[in-house]
């Protein structure tokens, strides 16, 4: 353990922590060393979905203190911007020491002068952006760690826009944060005069602005009995997601009982994200003995959505986030045409890393798409800088994330589930399933396929593996893959991008990010991006061809999916 770790740990033993934490940190001393330097040798950071970390004793994991000591940072520099008359929202999910966390958060806001709107219970995280926006405050906190597994917890700090803060706010907010020496800078408590508990009215505003996010009402109302299996996977979806369904007059909702209570420790699944299948197995199990007509599972925070569906054989599949972002884009585009409310100055956003046919049914209906860095914080800058310009309608990205109108500045999966079940309503009334208009889709605008590997590296040598990773890809780029020549190498980190056979370089117009994109001269891209959440690093692949007809669908999808195993065979992961 070098000398710096050392100092953290002593700190700890020696300083105002309470005698739970430091003899949990004489046990690390004992008997698990590697543990100890790991949870010291650096503070949590923010990311792209804020304060986020394994839950325990230290610097880099989230416990009271560290809660206590972003909030702190927090309040300070929220005063620093807005003066006294400073308002947040607070909320949480179903996660062990979520509740606690809020509470913490709740008491060091109000113990610093700030007005703070604390959610009664657990809530969906897009209900807190609303509720920021609602109640005209300057910033809010989710406690909450999305789709990590069970020992993770975290911190998502929102600014008065509603969205997840991006710079210069979040490392500012750390600057202050790091100003903070010792817990007893922290204003613990004696605000308790300063805290609202709100719930039921909140949650009525919200509901009524998903009802209002519907094109086609009247259809949701003929197709009552949908037949829809509900999965909130132990999460808050549980709070909303029944009652956003039911209002818009879905009568035949069957809720995954097994799944359907709160509960941290997330008992039937290994990892509570609704992208992995044997997350949604039991949700698909019930699909298929109802034959249900969709089936929907929303992660702990109920901002992510996954989707189960009858494919073209009649087998019950799990789309992909690129596929749930491409028909949600799709209808919104097309439905707003038909029914004669799209605006000339409408725009839709994604990520660099979501599926570019989006792009392609953004242009043939001649409609603007902008696309922007991982992480909703970013479609939210987006709208913000095009706001009085432009008119946003939808913005999404692959990791089933979907934004849909101009009230919340979040992925809400409440909103999601609504219009993914009116999407299903409105293919049913013309005979159809959503997955019939998915490789209807495919033949207009070309057949794109997209995957994801994910390489986990733990831990301070993790780090530095990914480090390592992403430095030899940039000092080295590729020159080809599987045959293909690579023709571009976008670098966000430099900002730059650069043609590979001219040598032409040209500026990137984003902020700073460590992501690198290899485009091939066929349209191939391989991107390879650290996580800003969790000890992984990501590589995505998107390959396309044309679709000349359905029936040759099967055959084409093989052929991209052979293509796509070869890509990440040759990338070695």
């Amino acid at each position: 353990m070098n000398a710096e770790i050392k100092k953290k740990v002593d700190q700890w033993l020696h300083g105002n922590y309470d005698e739970e934490t430091k003899n949990a940190i004489r046990k690390l001393q004992a008997e698990y060393e590697n543990e100890l330097t790991d949870a010291f040798y650096k503070n949590l950071e923010f990311g792209t979905g804020g304060l986020r970390g394994i839950m325990g004793v230290g610097t880099n994991r989230m416990n009271k203190y560290t809660v206590g000591m972003a909030t702190q940072g927090y309040a300070n520099y929220l005063k620093q911007c807005f003066g006294n008359d400073v308002r947040v929202v607070i909320g949480h999910d179903c996660r062990n020491n979520s509740r606690s966390f809020a509470e913490i958060t709740a008491n060091v806001f109000a113990a610093n002068g700030i007005k703070v709107y604390l959610f009664e219970s657990l809530r969906p995280t897009p209900e807190i952006s609303f509720a920021i926006r609602e109640l005209k405050c300057q910033g809010g906190v989710v406690c909450t760690a999305s789709h990590n597994p069970k020992e993770y917890n975290g911190y998502k700090a929102y600014w008065d826009d509603g969205a997840q803060m991006v710079p210069p706010h979040d490392k500012n907010v750390i600057a202050e944060v790091e100003k903070i020496l010792n817990v007893a800078d922290v204003q613990w408590n004696g605000g308790k005069k300063n805290i609202t508990i709100i719930g039921k009215e909140m949650d009525e505003k919200y509901l009524a602005m998903v009802k209002g996010l519907s094109i086609y009402p009247e259809v949701c109302k003929a197709q009552q009995d949908l037949k829809i299996v509900y999965t909130p996977i132990h999460g808050s979806g549980i709070m909303l997601v029944p009652q956003a369904l039911a209002q818009l007059g879905f009568k035949n909702v069957h809720i995954v009982e097994e799944q359907s209570k709160p509960d941290g420790n997330f008992p039937t699944v290994q990892y509570p994200n609704p992208e992995e299948t044997e997350t949604m197995s039991i949700g698909l199990k019930k699909a298929e003995e109802l034959n249900a007509d969709i089936l929907l599972g929303t992660d702990p925070d109920a901002d992510r959505v996954g989707i189960g569906l009858k494919n073209n054989e009649g087998k019950w599949i799990l789309l992909n986030g690129n596929q749930t972002a491409l028909l949600a884009f799709a209808y919104i585009i097309e439905a707003r045409k038909a029914k004669g409310i799209a605006q000339p100055n409408d725009m839709v956003i994604k990520t660099i890393v979501t599926t570019y046919m989006i792009d392609e049914v953004a242009k043939k209906n001649e409609i603007s798409c902008y696309n922007v860095l991982t992480g909703f914080k970013w479609i939210s800058s987006m709208i913000k800088a095009k706001e009085g310009k432009e008119n946003y309608v939808v913005g999404g990205e692959e990791s089933f994330g979907l934004m849909i109108g101009n009230q919340i500045r979040d992925k809400d999966s409440v909103s999601a589930v609504a219009l993914i079940c009116e999407m299903v309503a409105y293919e049913k009334s013309k005979g159809r399933s959503i997955f019939d208009k998915l490789i209807d889709l495919y033949v207009e605008y070309g057949f794109y396929k997209e995957s994801l590997v994910n390489i986990v590296k733990k831990g301070m040598d993790g780090a530095k593996e990914i480090a390592k990773m992403m430095e030899d890809y940039r000092k080295n780029p590729p020159k080809s893959f599987i045959g293909a020549n690579v023709v571009q190498l976008l670098d966000f980190e430099l900002q730059q991008g650069k043609n590979l056979s001219t040598g032409e370089t040209w500026k990137l117009d984003l902020p700073k990010s460590n992501v690198l994109q290899f485009v091939l001269a066929d349209g191939t891209r391989v991107s390879a991006r650290p996580s800003g959440t969790e000890p992984k690093i990501k590589f995505y692949f998107s390959v396309n061809t044309a679709l000349h007809n359905a029936a040759d669908f099967n055959k084409t999808e093989k052929l991209l999916d052979d293509k796509l195993n070869a890509l990440a065979k040759e990338m070695g992961v």
